[in-house]
């Protein structure tokens, strides 16, 4: 249920598609898991933790949620469309282009390369979503969809 006016946008060259997360924090994420992993195989190793589910259980229940995080990490994608913009996830988000009310691009100066800029998105309805993206035309339909809805919301 819409409060305002109406965006009407559409992404150039149509629906797009791209990578939630940059390589390198893909490939950070990676490494950490991996080291979690030597590091807990360790401590079963040397039977500084053992097979219980008071010491050893909490350990492996940990290193699985790091690695479902990491999974999602490494395969998340981000999906824009001429109706809505969704981001795949531990959990999917999924935000109605006429419905937004407000959008800000953020990004951290000369360290997209690590971080990838991120869409804060807030809706008529006052639903927050924020939607992470790595690729270059992506990034240049967020910024061009944040100027039309603030160009928009700035008429009479």
């Amino acid at each position: 249920m819409t409060h305002g006016p109406i965006l009407s946008f559409t992404p150039h060259g149509g629906a797009m598609v791209c990578s939630a997360f940059t390589p390198a924090f893909k490939t950070l994420t990676v490494v950490l898991v991996a080291l979690a992993c030597i590091w807990i195989g360790q401590l079963f190793a040397t039977d500084v933790v053992s097979w219980t589910l008071q010491s050893g259980g909490w350990l492996a229940a940990a290193l699985c949620l790091m690695a479902y995080t990491g999974w999602h990490i490494v395969t998340g994608k981000t999906r824009l469309c001429a109706d809505a913009l969704r981001q795949e996830w531990v959990w999917d988000k999924r935000v109605e282009l006429r419905e937004l009310a407000y959008v800000k691009l953020i990004r951290v100066p000369w360290l997209d390369w690590l971080i990838a800029p991120r869409l804060y998105t807030k809706t008529y309805s006052h639903q927050l979503a924020v939607f992470y993206a790595a690729g270059p035309d992506m990034l240049g339909e967020f910024k061009r969809l944040e100027r039309e809805l603030a160009a928009m919301r700035a008429r009479p």
